[in-house]
């Protein structure tokens, strides 16, 4: 299924290379239109970013960029439960209370991340001191809190992160020792209870190509929903890596949860390379996330396409992957590679 667009739509997406982005008819461009933000207008997908509040704190120009560039945000770490509930009893709703009213100025919605993980737990968070049903509802009790406490301010939710193998299996988690499987639904049920407004994702790192871990997703999120789960989006996360190839199938898969009647999107994108970086490099780079913006694009459910992360200065990949970075679309100096172009003309060909 073709979304219905505006302007050049689908035909024009068609004409889009592999290694970067046909020219507009004309040399045309929309007035205004100088940024991503802009770009993204009217094509019915919202662009965003994950930021790292301490740079929004500290650093004017990424500030400047995070607002004009996106119309959604994402907190990279501070509504994670380690950072909310530090101890137990105890609430720091500060950094993440700053975000949502930088994006409230902004004009900007609020992607929540994430409400139920296996990682990133606060450090009092264990199977020792716990029996299985106090977990339960310590579980039960953080997602009323946080859920609660940002209701009506967070237009979407990552409610459940990351729960399946490779293969398809559920993750060896706390959470699915101390619960059983259907820890899933009662997050779903009770996120759903804490802020009836916001739209309720499961989210997961290789889930955009078609593979045993999507088709386990897709099979579960179809049976979620047939039991009256209140599942209402798919997430692809998009952390790519150009040394691995880059997927082929991604519209496919993307097309099947469309299919379903869920909402999909785009919510961590970066493609990573080996360094150092050379112009081959950067274009296969470009064409990565390409390839998965025009597969938001041709679907009528896919709402939004986030990366993880705008600028290299400050970026998660260098520390975990030695020898690797240059993931984001633009540089260390906020200066845009060939994926930003290719992010900008890409959402101004779908207008």
């Amino acid at each position: 299924m073709i979304r219905v667009r505006t302007g050049l739509g689908a035909a024009a997406l068609a004409a889009i290379t592999v290694l970067g982005v046909a020219a507009l008819p004309n040399g045309a461009a929309v007035a205004g239109d100088t940024g991503l933000r802009g770009a993204a207008r009217g094509t019915g997908v919202k662009i965003g970013t994950a930021v790292d509040m301490n740079a929004l704190a500290n650093d004017a120009a990424y500030k400047e960029a995070v607002a004009a560039e996106f119309n959604t945000v994402t907190p990279e770490n501070v509504m994670k439960w380690s950072e909310v509930e530090p101890t137990q009893g105890t609430y720091n709703w500060g950094p993440a209370d700053d975000l949502i009213n930088f994006a409230r100025r902004n004009g900007q919605a609020v992607r929540g991340h994430t409400l139920v993980w296996h990682s990133q737990l606060p450090s009092w968070i264990n199977e020792t001191d716990f029996t299985k049903a106090q977990l339960r509802d310590l579980l039960r009790r953080h997602i009323f809190a946080e859920a609660g406490h940002f209701k009506g301010k967070i237009w979407a939710w990552d409610v459940v992160n990351e729960p399946l193998n490779e293969d398809g299996t559920l993750r060896d988690t706390i959470w699915l020792r101390a619960l059983g499987p259907g820890y899933i639904a009662d997050a779903f049920r009770w996120a759903h209870q804490a802020d009836p407004s916001a739209i309720l994702f499961i989210n997961d790192y290789n889930a955009e190509w078609l593979s045993p871990k999507t088709d386990a997703y897709y099979q579960l999120v179809k049976d979620l929903r047939h039991q009256g789960v209140p599942v209402q989006g798919f997430g692809m996360q998009g952390h790519l890596g150009i040394q691995y190839g880059l997927p082929g199938d991604v519209l496919e898969n993307v097309r099947r949860f469309d299919a379903l009647g869920v909402k999909t999107a785009f919510t961590e994108v970066d493609v990573r390379m080996i360094l150092p970086t050379d112009q081959y490099r950067t274009q296969a780079q470009a064409e990565g996330f390409g390839l998965m913006l025009r597969a938001c694009l041709l679907v009528k459910n896919c709402i939004s396409y986030t990366v993880w992360g705008f600028t290299d200065k400050y970026n998660w990949v260098p520390g975990v992957f030695a020898g690797e970075g240059s993931a984001t679309p633009m540089d260390e100096q906020l200066q845009p590679k060939p994926a930003y172009d290719t992010l900008r003309e890409t959402f101004l060909l779908a207008r």
